[in-house]
């Protein structure tokens, strides 16, 4: 039986017996103590512009190096060494999250960030953490698909007791597993609310073949009525779909080197399921909310289907250089709501105009603001044709209004049709990877003087 698999099993004698009896001073003790009991090593993670650095074996112990994840438009949650276990302080609290350049809402996550900040850790590590809750309400927070001790998994009632306002609780566990996993609320409400997060545990030995990139998206769905920031959450029609917290064309692009090999972890908790298309690439899934998955299961795709609850990580070789899109395909999670653009007055979906929908969208321009470009072609005789318009109307460029250092060379008016479940893999050949790189490292604007495309 393996150190940490043994450890684990120490864990659940521990923790199973009467921990919801003991005295906060008590459990507080017996933790500390089964802390420092034969704890592993505890693993490193170097930080670079791009989360693309690998630790040394010097910065990692006995263990081998890995590569953290990169969270697009979220960050990492830090931590401090107790001796050998690693402590987080998580903290669970309203936030006003902008998920486009004209939409703010007010979403509970938690540390000031929805989806809440990235727990990053290693196979083997003894992990503890500080959770505070400010909502207006109780809480817990349920680590899905970890297997740890039932007084740490976060069920009100069952495994502890609610954390009331104002309260804290200490979570603490060995994480014996590897894999892509997440914390939540155990509330259904508050997680349509927002709050989730990655909890990703890197494997002892690094997986074969290693990656080069590795980068997490969160799927999330919102209900967010004309003229309200608050999202209902007992709607079941949503007009916003986000990854990592935001909306296309405010999404981050994902940066690859051509040549390098992707890997993309995709988590779902919302309502409903994400059929998650790549353009231009094939990937194989690697891996599920329960772990790495053997190699003999791999074959060929490129849109996989995202359950609710679930997580799918796929891998792909980035042999094609170009911005390629990875989407929601389902056709409304690929736009933004259309009913906010003037509060309280709703685009029509037909008997439109070229003028009306040229102030709407000019007025909406005017209060972001951005300069608006004049939509698309159209038929000198498209009112007369049965279904006009459809996406006639519907393109919303707002290229300066987004732009960062991932967004530069993207061609005029890229933003344009990116709407809603949407975001891309920029696969990029050395010298142009290298120079968006620098651009981030210091911070310089992604005004160009001269439109260019990707070579």
């Amino acid at each position: 039986m393996g150190g940490t698999r043994r450890k684990f099993f120490q864990d659940a004698a521990i923790f199973g017996t009467g921990l919801l009896g003991l005295s906060r001073s008590l459990r507080a003790e017996q933790e500390k103590h089964a802390a420092n009991e034969a704890a592993p090593h505890p693993g490193g993670q170097a930080s670079s512009v791009h989360g693309s650095r690998r630790p040394t074996r010097a910065e990692t112990g006995a263990r081998g190096a890995y590569l953290p994840m990169v969270t697009p438009d979220v960050a990492d949650l830090s931590h401090e060494m107790d001796g050998s276990v690693k402590v987080f302080r998580l903290i669970a609290e309203p936030v006003k999250r902008k998920i486009a350049p004209f939409k703010t809402i007010d979403a509970w996550g938690y540390n000031g960030s929805c989806p809440g900040p990235t727990i990053q850790v290693q196979q083997g590590d003894r992990v503890r953490v500080i959770f505070e809750n400010r909502l207006p309400e109780s809480t817990s927070v349920h680590w899905h698909g970890l297997e740890i001790p039932i007084g740490q998994d976060g069920v009100p009632y069952i495994s502890q007791k609610p954390v009331a306002p104002g309260e804290k609780y200490v979570y603490e566990f060995t994480v014996h597993q590897e894999g892509t996993f997440f914390y939540h609320a155990h509330s259904a409400m508050q997680e349509m609310m927002g709050q989730i997060g990655f909890f990703v545990a890197h494997p002892e030995r690094d997986y074969k073949p290693r990656v080069d990139q590795d980068y997490g998206l969160i799927l999330q769905e919102w209900a967010v009525l004309p003229s309200n920031t608050v999202p209902n959450t007992a709607g079941m029609e949503f007009n916003w779909l986000t990854f990592n917290g935001v909306s296309a064309p405010m999404t981050t692009p994902m940066l690859a080197r051509l040549g390098s090999r992707v890997r993309l972890r995709i988590v779902n908790l919302g309502m409903d399921h994400h059929p998650v298309h790549l353009h231009g690439n094939q990937f194989v899934v690697t891996g599920t909310e329960g772990g790495r998955a053997p190699e003999s299961t791999w074959y060929p795709m490129n849109t996989v289907l995202v359950g609710v609850a679930q997580a799918r990580v796929v891998e792909f070789e980035a042999k094609y250089p170009g911005a390629w899109m990875i989407h929601c395909h389902l056709p409304h999670h690929m736009m933004n709501s259309m009913m906010d653009l003037l509060r309280d007055r709703q685009i029509e979906t037909a008997d439109q105009t070229d003028a009306k929908t040229l102030s709407q969208m000019e007025s909406l321009a005017k209060s972001v603001p951005f300069q608006h470009v004049h939509h698309s072609p159209i038929a000198e005789n498209a009112a007369s044709v049965p279904g006009f318009p459809q996406d006639a109307f519907m393109e919303m460029g707002m290229d300066e209004v987004v732009e960062k250092p991932e967004t530069y060379g993207l061609p005029k008016n890229w933003s344009a049709g990116m709407m809603g479940m949407m975001t891309m893999v920029r696969v990029l050949p050395g010298k142009e990877y290298d120079a968006i790189l620098l651009r981030k490292k210091n911070g310089t604007p992604a005004v160009q003087e001269e439109h260019h495309h990707e070579s």
